[in-house]
């Protein structure tokens, strides 16, 4: 078994030559709560769009996109939004906006643990080892982490990209672990009377109930990954 002080003492030396990655993660961390917050006084900002012009759509699409892959809004609250503001012509789009943030913040990810992964696995063999042996089970892990409430969409990026998984695979199983999450805010966005309430929809017995179920699937999804044959 690989020791765990062994692999926690080259990250911390990792990251002791590179603070940008500390920073990048405490950014990843705090900056959607923050995001949130200025949102919720500023929301009517979506407002100014139409869907039915291109254009608008356009920028729908780019501006969620970069929002969520920077880490500025959470992926549930641009979906509430959406559902409220546009309704179900903007889920499509929703979705696209999904797969770009994906890419955006896997390669933010790559980029400031650029070295993290090679350095772990040359100093840690046996850890080297235990993640290629679970190398087939990468899209289950994936799949699983974005359907859990627990594992916020920027943290889960960076994640993915410090384990060294593909791009595709993120992208072809993360997309559709994050769909029930999605439709559910984006539906209680279309139903509400007011974006307030909308907000308050996803604090409901069912809604808790539902997300206590997701975590439950997501742990497990989790466990059967890091599990050993």
């Amino acid at each position: 078994m690989t020791k765990k002080g062994s692999i926690f003492k080259t990250i911390s030396t990792y990251y002791g030559k590179h603070p940008a990655g500390i920073l990048a993660w405490l950014w990843v961390t705090t900056m959607p709560f923050i995001g949130s917050m200025i949102f919720a006084v500023y929301y009517d900002f979506f407002d100014q769009f139409n869907l039915q012009n291109p254009f608008d759509l356009l920028v729908y699409t780019f501006l969620g996109a970069l929002l969520m892959g920077l880490a500025l809004l959470p992926t549930t609250l641009i979906a509430l939004a959406s559902g409220f503001f546009f309704g179900w012509i903007s889920l499509p789009f929703l979705i696209l906006g999904y797969s770009l943030a994906s890419a955006l913040g896997f390669g933010l990810g790559k980029l400031f643990n650029m070295e993290l992964t090679e350095q772990l696995f040359k100093k840690n063999p046996k850890f080297h080892a235990e993640i290629e042996s679970r190398k087939q089970k990468e899209g289950s892990l994936v799949f699983f982490v974005r359907i859990s409430p627990i594992v916020p969409f920027a943290i889960s990026n960076f994640l993915f990209a410090s384990l060294n998984i593909s791009l595709f695979k993120v992208l072809v199983f993360g997309i559709p672990g994050m769909l029930t999450r999605t439709v559910l805010a984006f539906t209680a966005g279309i139903i509400a009377n007011s974006f307030l309430a909308a907000k308050e929809s996803m604090n409901t017995p069912l809604q808790w109930a539902i997300g206590l179920a997701l975590l439950i699937v997501g742990l497990m999804g989790i466990y059967g990954y890091l599990r050993r044959n």
